[in-house]
């Protein structure tokens, strides 16, 4: 995977990290863990944000399976371009302090069995349970995440796009780590402010994509693709040769 995807997987992952401990902050907070478990307590708590991250990398692979389509019929600039378009709207959308998930229609009867199983798992305290925990949470619905598997689209295949929705799981880790390490010490209000910031990384992200499409030759940022670069040479061999026959 490009560097460049690598730092936005993560750094996408960071901004989201706010965000997370409004959505999913309660849902760790009512796991009931305490400092008083000492070990056990780090444990487990690492264990449900494992699972969270094991959803979003399945995810992400198979939203791969259409990225490494585009991939083979050499429509992956495109798709890379169509993404970071998408972001910017989506991001615009998201002003205002408003989830974009809010705003996309869902499948309510699934949704509803998913908190129902939610709410068994979470007056368990093995650690199947909290795994299941974290694999469920990661299905719940949340804009920042349908931002990130849309970005995955770009990664080109079925293994990059889960690596990055890996990568972007371990960047809101340390915020969802924390929220239950603290407790939910931040105010709605203050959330409200910081989600403020987000989308505003969303369009920087977005735009960082469009170069990346663009394939200007900019190191790490809009690096040319290697495949158009063995066809250039092959076809400057080709033409060489062609000139050598004539002689």
């Amino acid at each position: 995977m490009e560097l460049a995807l690598i730092l936005s997987a993560l750094g996408l992952g960071f901004a989201s990290g706010f965000h997370c401990i409004g959505m999913c902050g309660p849902i760790a907070l009512s796991m009931g863990l305490t400092k008083k478990q000492s070990t056990n307590f780090y444990l487990q708590n690492l264990t449900y944000q494992f699972g969270r991250i094991t959803t979003y990398s399945i995810l992400g692979g198979v939203l791969g399976i259409i990225g490494e389509g585009f991939e083979m019929v050499g429509f992956q600039q495109y798709l890379t371009i169509a993404v970071g378009i998408l972001l910017i709207l989506m991001a615009v959308f998201s002003f205002g302090g408003k989830d974009f998930a809010s705003k996309l229609p869902f499948l309510s009867e699934f949704l509803f069995k998913v908190k129902m199983k939610l709410s068994k798992l979470l007056q368990k305290a093995d650690y199947r349970s909290r795994y299941a925990t974290g694999l469920l949470n990661g299905l719940l619905p949340c804009g920042m995440v349908y931002m990130a598997l849309t970005a995955s689209l770009a990664a080109g295949g079925i293994l990059q796009s889960a690596g990055f929705m890996a990568l972007f799981g371990l960047g809101t880790l340390p915020f969802m780590f924390l929220v239950v390490l603290v407790g939910n010490l931040m105010t709605s209000a203050l959330r409200l402010k910081i989600l403020k910031i987000v989308p505003v990384m969303m369009i920087i992200l977005g735009g960082l994509f469009i170069l990346r499409g663009m394939e200007l030759g900019i190191p790490y940022v809009s690096p040319q693709k290697a495949s158009m670069q063995v066809i250039h040479n092959n076809s400057i061999e080709h033409q060489h040769g062609n000139h050598e026959s004539c002689h």
